[in-house]
């Protein structure tokens, strides 16, 4: 990957606070400042906040509200769990709240290893605006992805994804078993802010809101919660207990 020089002004966008990237928040503010400590150097810093939010933050994909409010970074910090889009808006205001530009990307990725219930919730196993951040270290746009922590990796068989703040961590595309994990099959590119009508429009249009995302209904609802990190555990668990007995009885 080539380095580019962005002059400040190219930058400002992707260091600014939003109403969804609320970087000013207090509580932004004292996350970002706990994480980094006194440490100076602007790359460790970042790792720092990266590490902060994946294993800070659980990650679920259950209980998601799509009203406008539950997609701020201040929300998401509050309530202590997030899922891809969430998480990434999170990281992307204590970078900013640091003085380290982030912007937010998107694609669709087809997941291979989603739980039974959460297939048969969204009816396809392609998920729609995945987020993910970019962060501008070193005179270039690195790719992070803080979406699930490393306890879930754990229990789902995943490998962590980890960063190094020198190249792009992004989804595994097979899990430790080799399995078919993380399929990316279109990328929207880098924006300076969520995009939230995009996101909601295009899950109206390709999920089955009456099961999945009540909240399109009534901003005080909630989809059908679960324990999403005790179930892939579960899931996990039998398969490795199917394949176990396949052995055996080859």
């Amino acid at each position: 990957m080539s380095t580019t020089i962005h002059p400040p002004q190219e930058l400002e966008p992707f260091l600014r606070p939003t109403w969804f990237i609320d970087s000013g928040h207090p509580a932004i503010v004292d996350f970002a400042r706990q994480a980094v400590g006194d440490e100076r150097d602007e790359t460790a810093r970042a790792l720092r906040l990266f590490y902060a939010v994946r294993d800070g933050i659980r990650y679920t994909a259950y209980g998601i509200r799509l009203d406008r409010a539950s997609f701020r970074a201040s929300d998401t910090l509050t309530s202590g769990r997030g899922w891809c889009v969430t998480k990434s808006c999170l990281l992307a205001a204590v970078a900013r709240a640091n003085g380290i530009a982030c912007r937010l990307g998107y694609a669709t990725v087809r997941n291979h290893l989603a739980t039974r219930k959460l297939l048969a919730m969204m009816g396809t196993d392609l998920f729609y605006y995945h987020g993910y951040n970019e962060f501008y270290l070193g005179g270039r746009w690195i790719k992070a992805t803080v979406a699930f922590n490393a306890s879930l990796c754990q229990k789902a068989g995943l490998k962590p994804l980890d960063w190094d703040g020198a190249t792009d961590s992004l989804y595994h595309p097979f899990d430790v078993a080799g399995n078919r994990h993380m399929e990316y099959v279109d990328d929207y590119g880098p924006v300076a802010d969520v995009p939230y009508d995009a996101i909601v429009g295009k899950f109206r249009e390709v999920y089955p809101l009456d099961g999945l995302f009540e909240s399109l209904k009534s901003q005080s609802a909630t989809a059908p919660d679960g324990d999403f990190e005790a179930e892939i555990e579960a899931e996990a668990k039998e398969a490795r207990t199917r394949l176990g007995k396949l052995g055996r009885s080859s």
